[in-house]
Protein backbone atom coordinates (compact mmCIF):
# COMPACT_ATOMS: atom_id res chain seq x y z
CA UNK A 1 0.00 0.00 0.00
CA UNK A 2 2.89 2.35 -0.71
CA UNK A 3 0.52 4.59 -2.71
CA UNK A 4 -1.15 5.69 0.52
CA UNK A 5 2.17 7.04 1.76
CA UNK A 6 3.54 8.43 -1.52
CA UNK A 7 0.46 10.05 -3.11
CA UNK A 8 0.50 13.84 -3.28
CA UNK A 9 -1.80 16.36 -4.95
CA UNK A 10 -0.28 17.24 -8.32
CA UNK A 11 -0.96 20.64 -9.87
CA UNK A 12 1.47 20.61 -12.83
CA UNK A 13 1.03 18.26 -15.76
CA UNK A 14 2.89 17.31 -18.91
CA UNK A 15 1.26 17.95 -22.27
CA UNK A 16 0.66 14.25 -22.76
CA UNK A 17 -2.66 12.38 -23.03
CA UNK A 18 -3.61 9.73 -20.49
CA UNK A 19 -3.94 6.28 -21.99
CA UNK A 20 -7.50 4.90 -22.23
CA UNK A 21 -6.45 1.71 -20.43
CA UNK A 22 -5.24 3.74 -17.45
CA UNK A 23 -8.48 5.71 -17.31
CA UNK A 24 -10.41 2.44 -17.29
CA UNK A 25 -8.20 1.07 -14.48
CA UNK A 26 -8.79 4.23 -12.45
CA UNK A 27 -12.55 4.00 -12.90
CA UNK A 28 -12.54 0.31 -12.08
CA UNK A 29 -10.76 1.08 -8.81
CA UNK A 30 -13.31 3.83 -8.11
CA UNK A 31 -16.16 1.37 -8.47
CA UNK A 32 -14.54 -1.05 -6.04
CA UNK A 33 -14.94 1.40 -3.17
CA UNK A 34 -17.01 0.37 -0.17
CA UNK A 35 -20.61 1.54 -0.28
CA UNK A 36 -23.26 1.63 2.45
CA UNK A 37 -25.87 -1.01 1.68
CA UNK A 38 -24.07 -1.67 -1.61
CA UNK A 39 -25.80 1.45 -2.94
CA UNK A 40 -22.98 2.39 -5.36
CA UNK A 41 -24.28 5.89 -6.20
CA UNK A 42 -21.29 6.76 -8.41
CA UNK A 43 -21.20 7.93 -11.99
CA UNK A 44 -18.19 9.54 -13.68
CA UNK A 45 -17.94 12.10 -16.46
CA UNK A 46 -14.60 12.16 -18.28
CA UNK A 47 -13.75 15.62 -19.62
CA UNK A 48 -10.91 15.97 -22.14
CA UNK A 49 -12.25 18.94 -24.10
CA UNK A 50 -9.80 21.80 -23.50
CA UNK A 51 -12.52 24.47 -23.68
CA UNK A 52 -14.55 22.69 -20.96
CA UNK A 53 -11.49 22.20 -18.75
CA UNK A 54 -10.66 25.90 -19.09
CA UNK A 55 -14.29 26.87 -18.42
CA UNK A 56 -14.20 25.02 -15.10
CA UNK A 57 -11.25 27.18 -14.01
CA UNK A 58 -13.38 30.30 -14.49
CA UNK A 59 -16.03 29.33 -11.94
CA UNK A 60 -14.06 27.08 -9.59
CA UNK A 61 -11.13 28.97 -8.06
CA UNK A 62 -9.24 25.86 -6.89
CA UNK A 63 -9.03 24.12 -10.28
CA UNK A 64 -6.33 26.15 -12.01
CA UNK A 65 -4.35 22.94 -12.63
CA UNK A 66 -7.00 22.01 -15.23
CA UNK A 67 -5.36 24.52 -17.56
CA UNK A 68 -2.56 21.93 -17.93
CA UNK A 69 -4.20 18.62 -17.04
CA UNK A 70 -5.16 16.54 -20.07
CA UNK A 71 -8.37 15.39 -18.42
CA UNK A 72 -10.67 15.65 -15.47
CA UNK A 73 -12.93 13.07 -13.92
CA UNK A 74 -16.12 14.53 -12.50
CA UNK A 75 -17.31 12.18 -9.77
CA UNK A 76 -21.11 12.34 -9.47
CA UNK A 77 -23.71 10.75 -7.23
CA UNK A 78 -27.10 9.49 -8.36
CA UNK A 79 -29.42 10.42 -5.50
CA UNK A 80 -32.62 9.17 -7.17
CA UNK A 81 -32.72 5.92 -5.24
CA UNK A 82 -30.54 6.38 -2.15
CA UNK A 83 -30.87 4.19 0.91
CA UNK A 84 -30.81 5.13 4.59
CA UNK A 85 -32.58 8.45 3.94
CA UNK A 86 -29.57 9.60 1.92
CA UNK A 87 -27.29 9.58 4.96
CA UNK A 88 -24.24 7.89 3.45
CA UNK A 89 -23.88 8.64 -0.27
CA UNK A 90 -21.33 11.41 0.39
CA UNK A 91 -19.14 8.92 2.26
CA UNK A 92 -19.52 6.39 -0.55
CA UNK A 93 -18.37 9.03 -3.03
CA UNK A 94 -15.41 10.04 -0.87
CA UNK A 95 -14.23 6.43 -0.73
CA UNK A 96 -14.59 6.15 -4.50
CA UNK A 97 -12.60 9.35 -5.06
CA UNK A 98 -9.84 8.17 -2.74
CA UNK A 99 -9.57 4.99 -4.83
CA UNK A 100 -9.17 7.17 -7.95
CA UNK A 101 -6.27 9.01 -6.32
CA UNK A 102 -4.55 5.83 -5.15
CA UNK A 103 -4.96 3.99 -8.46
CA UNK A 104 -3.65 7.05 -10.30
CA UNK A 105 -0.56 7.00 -8.08
CA UNK A 106 -0.10 3.27 -8.70
CA UNK A 107 -0.20 3.91 -12.46
CA UNK A 108 2.38 6.72 -12.30
CA UNK A 109 -0.20 9.45 -12.85
CA UNK A 110 -0.74 12.62 -10.92
CA UNK A 111 -4.14 13.60 -9.55
CA UNK A 112 -5.70 16.43 -7.61
CA UNK A 113 -9.07 16.23 -5.82
CA UNK A 114 -11.07 19.46 -6.11
CA UNK A 115 -14.28 19.53 -4.10
CA UNK A 116 -17.54 20.61 -5.70
CA UNK A 117 -20.41 19.53 -3.43
CA UNK A 118 -21.93 21.19 -1.34
CA UNK A 119 -20.94 24.53 -2.94
CA UNK A 120 -24.26 25.28 -4.69
CA UNK A 121 -22.94 27.70 -7.31
CA UNK A 122 -20.15 25.32 -8.34
CA UNK A 123 -22.56 22.35 -8.36
CA UNK A 124 -24.88 24.31 -10.69
CA UNK A 125 -22.08 25.38 -13.03
CA UNK A 126 -20.61 21.88 -13.31
CA UNK A 127 -24.08 20.40 -13.85
CA UNK A 128 -24.78 22.82 -16.69
CA UNK A 129 -21.37 22.36 -18.29
CA UNK A 130 -21.68 18.59 -18.62
CA UNK A 131 -25.50 18.47 -18.83
CA UNK A 132 -26.18 16.40 -15.72
CA UNK A 133 -29.74 15.21 -15.02
CA UNK A 134 -31.40 16.75 -11.94
CA UNK A 135 -30.89 13.62 -9.79
CA UNK A 136 -27.13 13.54 -10.49
CA UNK A 137 -24.99 15.65 -8.14
CA UNK A 138 -21.36 16.49 -9.02
CA UNK A 139 -19.26 15.82 -5.93
CA UNK A 140 -15.71 16.49 -7.06
CA UNK A 141 -13.48 17.19 -10.02
CA UNK A 142 -10.29 15.17 -10.14
CA UNK A 143 -7.49 16.43 -12.37
CA UNK A 144 -5.58 13.53 -13.94
CA UNK A 145 -2.39 13.50 -15.98
CA UNK A 146 1.29 12.70 -16.23
CA UNK A 147 2.95 14.75 -13.49
CA UNK A 148 5.28 17.60 -14.38
CA UNK A 149 6.30 18.06 -10.75
CA UNK A 150 7.38 15.96 -7.82
CA UNK A 151 6.03 16.89 -4.43
CA UNK A 152 7.90 16.07 -1.24
CA UNK A 153 6.31 13.45 0.95
CA UNK A 154 6.46 14.39 4.61
CA UNK A 155 5.55 12.33 7.65
CA UNK A 156 1.88 12.92 8.43
CA UNK A 157 1.33 10.51 11.29
CA UNK A 158 0.69 12.45 14.48
CA UNK A 159 0.21 10.41 17.65
CA UNK A 160 -1.35 13.47 19.33
CA UNK A 161 -4.38 12.92 17.08
CA UNK A 162 -4.99 9.42 18.46
CA UNK A 163 -7.27 9.07 21.49
CA UNK A 164 -7.60 5.75 23.27
CA UNK A 165 -11.13 4.97 24.48
CA UNK A 166 -11.99 8.63 25.27
CA UNK A 167 -10.81 12.05 24.22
Amino acid sequence: MKEIFTRRSIRRYKDQPVESEKIQQILRAAMYAPSAGNEKPWHFVIVRDRSKLNEITKFHPHTQMLKEAPLAIIACADISNVKYDGAFWVQDMAASIQNILLQGEALGLGTCWCGVYPKEEIVENVSKLVKLPAEIIPIAIIAVGHPAEQREVRERYNPDRVHDETW
